[in-house]
């Protein structure tokens, strides 16, 4: 067994402790990203500019791509939601983003220094964000969600066989992406 199929075993041992069972170990340099997501940031988005870690509070598009060049690993989460209100579905987020945050940190004390997690939906470590980065209330925990990003989301995903699609209503189920970055 060689040291990187040992330490994928690892890994993927911590994200099983973590409730992240559908996953898959993908090149970061098929993330696609796009200005497009950013505009819909910014032009549909109620969370625009009132959330620490959501533009303008993120980098700009092309910072995003730079960032993501810098890793030759990544893992892509999947997670599906059930029929649900809204305000289900956004307590299930804040739970499964907390799971993610933690995850995070377990991957960097296994000696993973640069691992970094995009979340799958708003940050929502705290009931009300501040708003801004420099007032965050937990700036070591709060991370950026794949949109903040400008991922592609579905096209990155839609790559790899994953399911998504436009919702309708909350009567169909909600697949949600989170990507690890990790070395």
């Amino acid at each position: 067994m060689t040291r990187r199929t040992s330490d994928r075993r690892r890994l993927e041992s911590a994200f099983k402790k973590h409730g992240c069972t559908h996953f898959k170990w993908i090149d970061p340099r098929d993330i696609v990203t796009a200005q497009w997501v950013r505009v819909k940031c910014m032009y549909g988005c109620e969370d625009y500019a009132h959330r620490a870690c959501c533009p303008p509070n993120a980098p700009s598009v092309p910072e995003c791509r730079q960032f993501l060049d810098e890793y030759d690993t990544a893992v892509m989460f999947h997670f599906a939601k059930a029929g649900d209100n809204l305000d289900e579905r956004r307590k299930w987020g804040r739970k499964v983003n907390r799971s993610l945050v933690s995850l995070e940190r377990e991957v960097f004390l296994l000696g993973h220094e640069r691992a970094f997690m995009l979340l799958m939906g708003t940050c929502s470590l705290c009931k009300t964000c501040t708003g801004a980065r420099e007032d965050c209330k937990h700036p070591s925990l709060a991370r950026p969600t794949v949109d903040a990003m400008a991922i592609d989301v579905y096209s990155t995903v839609r790559k790899y066989g994953f399911p998504i699609q436009v919702l309708t209503d909350y009567s169909q189920t909600t697949n949600r992406y989170a990507f690890l970055l990790v070395e």
